[in-house]
């Protein structure tokens, strides 16, 4: 009886010791635990007050994972297929991010955590970048600091859409614990991403479908006048597509002219009403009539029209300062 009870109080200070141990275990787990929701729920916050905005969303989520992850920094990058572009960063050094500002949409670095994910990896943990050879003499540890990094896919169906990455500036790997967070916020960020698409399709083709109701509505106003049918049309394409000002073409016997025009520049615009002559065989418009399909010319600087002299194109380039149409 007495051998029991002397080896439950034995070492009594040591018994009082664990005890102080479990509790701080259990309110460091508490205080994590109350962290992780505060995080979910202020990302919840801002995707309601953001519905189809991508960015604040994106940033809101990197900052909790960086904060979370106890890491210096974070970045968060899309993927198209072939280049990551930058979407989101937190506490970038500013070396780091002027670098990553000036170099734009990139291929993945050849060796880099980022070529790993591309070529099917879902998690990469760098313990050490310094002795890392796709990253020792890479800017994000010459400009940026990183020694130890944690890199997590963005997967959308088996199909690569981005990557979030949390680095250290000091020499300690990240925790089981600090990865599976990230790879939490990285499937939050993935549903963010696809909810943003879905939001922007449904808004385009709303749009798109009133566009259409408002030109239906001047063509029954207007029957047999063909002017503020072009007029209307013109001005919602050319909203719709995002572009600065556009032109209506028509094609009349052998002379193609311009039938409408919307917030075109008044040089240019000056120069498709006196203009005597038709858009010549090189030009943009008369390939686009020839080829009876859809043209898409990046940079009408560099184009044939341009260069050979043609005077609409010329006209477009530099009365109307056009780079795409």
């Amino acid at each position: 009886m007495s051998a029991t009870r002397d080896s439950t109080l034995a070492n009594p200070e040591q018994r009082i010791a664990d005890l102080e141990r479990q509790l701080a275990e259990r309110t460091a787990e508490r205080d994590e635990a109350l962290q992780r929701e505060t995080a979910s729920t202020e990302v919840l916050q801002v995707i309601n007050s953001s519905p189809g905005d991508l960015a604040p969303v994106l940033d809101a989520m990197l900052e909790k994972a960086t904060a979370l992850c106890e890491a210096a920094f974070g970045t968060l990058a899309t993927y198209d297929g072939e280049r990551f572009a930058p979407a989101a960063e937190y506490g970038v050094p500013i070396a780091f991010a002027t670098f990553r500002s000036e170099r734009g949409a990139f291929g993945p670095p050849p060796g880099s955590s980022l070529e790993r994910v591309v070529n099917g990896e879902n998690l990469v943990h760098i313990a050490d970048a310094t002795a890392d050879p796709g990253q020792a003499a890479a800017p994000l540890v010459q400009l940026g600091r990183c020694r130890s990094l944690v890199c997590v896919a963005l997967r959308k169906d088996n199909r690569l859409v981005g990557a979030i990455t949390a680095y250290r500036q000091e020499l300690r790997p990240f925790s089981d614990k600090q990865i599976a967070l990230l790879e939490n916020f990285a499937t939050q960020a993935v549903i963010a991403m696809e909810n943003a698409r879905l939001i922007t399709e449904t808004r385009e083709a709303l749009e798109q479908q009133t566009a259409t109701a408002e030109v239906l509505q001047v063509i029954n106003s207007s029957p047999g006048d063909l002017k503020p049918v072009f007029e209307a049309m013109l001005e919602k394409a050319t909203s719709l597509c995002g572009a600065a000002f556009g032109v209506l073409w028509i094609v009349d016997a052998d002379q193609i002219r311009a039938g409408a025009s919307h917030e075109v520049p008044v040089a240019y615009h000056d120069f498709l009403t006196n203009e005597p002559s038709s858009p010549g065989p090189k030009s943009g418009v008369a390939q686009t009539i020839r080829a009876k399909s859809v043209l898409h010319f990046v940079d009408a600087a560099s184009g044939e029209a341009y260069r050979s002299g043609d005077p609409f194109a010329v006209a477009a380039v530099e009365l109307g300062a056009s780079v795409l149409y």
